[in-house]
């Protein structure tokens, strides 16, 4: 795939953008890259996928709410994870104008990629790509969300019919907010890592 829109688009909203043909040759740049440091993790399929808390555990102190230690809760790991030097997670969706679109339910992963960190990496599959900001929003509510929720086992009309967003009012509704990264926040270097193949929801 030709990232090269993309890519244009994302430095010149001041983010620095890395292009990797595989998850693999993703993963094996972000252990060079991150070595000695703490890292959170905002849950992600993506990260997942790639096996980063695994390998980046292996030289980096790595907290994540999927990965508890005996003695810790999930709520405790999304704390800790807040503090840390750099911050990993994806996007729901990606719009080829630049702009980077998260739905939290938690708040944690939204929260994460805003403020307190060195540095945020977001590793971005091209399944996640969308034309623009409004097809880019489409996809994050009807396409990630209905699978994130079946993912979760949520009691919401999404995760049971499993094509769109309902817009409900279950109390188990994980569309609970929403966050859009227009440029790069002042602060804090952001780092977008393309990968050309799926990745995630």
């Amino acid at each position: 795939m030709d990232f090269s829109q993309v890519k244009a688009a994302l430095e010149a909203r001041r983010f620095k953008v890395t292009v990797f043909p595989t998850g693999k040759a993703a993963a094996e740049y972000l252990n060079e890259e991150l070595d000695g440091v703490s890292i959170g993790f905002g849950g992600s399929v993506t990260l997942r996928e790639l096996g980063l808390y695994d390998s980046l555990s292996a030289h980096n102190t790595v907290f994540s709410h999927w990965n508890v230690p005996e003695g810790k809760t999930a709520a405790d790991m999304r704390r800790i994870a807040m503090g840390t030097d750099v911050y990993l997670t994806s996007v729901n969706a990606l719009a080829e104008t630049g702009e980077l679109i998260n739905i939290d339910g938690t708040g944690n992963r939204t929260a994460g990629t805003l403020f307190g960190h060195k540095k945020v990496y977001f590793v971005i599959g091209r399944n996640k790509l969308a034309e623009d900001y409004d097809k880019a929003l489409w996809r994050a509510r009807n396409v990630a969300s209905p699978k994130n929720a079946q993912r979760l086992g949520a009691n919401t009309p999404c995760a049971e019919k499993g094509d769109r967003c309902y817009d409900c009012k279950s109390p188990g509704r994980i569309c609970r907010a929403l966050v859009v990264l227009w440029e790069a926040l002042n602060g804090c270097e952001t780092e977008v890592v393309l990968v050309d193949e799926e990745l995630g929801y």
